[in-house]
């Protein structure tokens, strides 16, 4: 008889170590899709491209030594706007229900594959990604300059494709997730409220939570 309790209490702790695995966890997977987000819009404020003009034939619009430096907001605008776009996604991920994870994961999904399309443009046609902003500076359009990428488009690539990744996690993390509803706030208000013989107030209260107090 000893040995069963034994047994029993031996058995039980193995019982409680299965849990939610941490990849699945709703406060990491947001953070991480939160952090890729900002990540990428954190590229944007650097310099993505360096055009090298010439004085001679541009004017002294632009310092030649150091040359125009472009950031990547305006050599590509669209990256900003899809980070903030995913950030958001990221966030209403948290609250949101079984349905609205499945939209918000193919409007995260979709945001990655913009941002890593518009980077990899930059990286592969930089003179014409910095057309507006040389147009901008000296008023000329259609040089023939010589332009220098920096790492920051590939680096928005990188975590792009990781944003997308990690949206894709959502949908099997979230069935570790447990979402709490307006009913079940009604039965744990029915279920915590005191018996004994109800007033007008309590009786309103019980209606508009949708019980008959009669």
């Amino acid at each position: 008889m000893e040995d069963g309790v034994r047994e029993d209490k031996t058995s039980q702790p193995a019982s409680k170590g299965i849990g939610v695995p941490v990849w699945a966890r709703k406060s990491t997977l947001v953070l991480v899709i939160a952090a890729m987000a900002l990540a990428v819009f954190g590229t944007t404020t650097q310099t993505w491209l360096t055009v090298h003009l010439d004085p001679a034939q541009l004017g002294q619009a632009v310092n030649s030594q150091d040359g125009l430096q472009v950031q990547g907001s305006k050599a590509a605008t669209t990256v900003t706007a899809l980070a903030l776009v995913a950030l958001a996604g990221g966030l209403a991920a948290s609250i949101a229900g079984r349905i609205a994870r499945w939209i918000i994961t193919a409007i995260i999904v979709l945001a990655s594959v913009g941002i890593v399309t518009a980077a990899v443009t930059v990286m592969t046609d930089p003179l014409a990604a910095a057309q507006g902003s040389i147009a901008a500076a000296t008023g000329i359009t259609g040089s023939s300059v010589q332009v220098s990428v920096s790492a920051f488009p590939a680096l928005a690539v990188v975590v792009g494709v990781l944003l997308g990744l990690g949206a894709l996690l959502i949908i099997p993390a979230g069935r570790h997730w447990k979402t709490r509803t307006k009913y079940d706030s009604a039965a744990a208000g029915t279920a915590g409220a005191p018996e004994g013989p109800a007033d007008e107030i309590d009786s309103w209260d019980r209606l508009s939570r949708g019980d008959d107090p009669t």
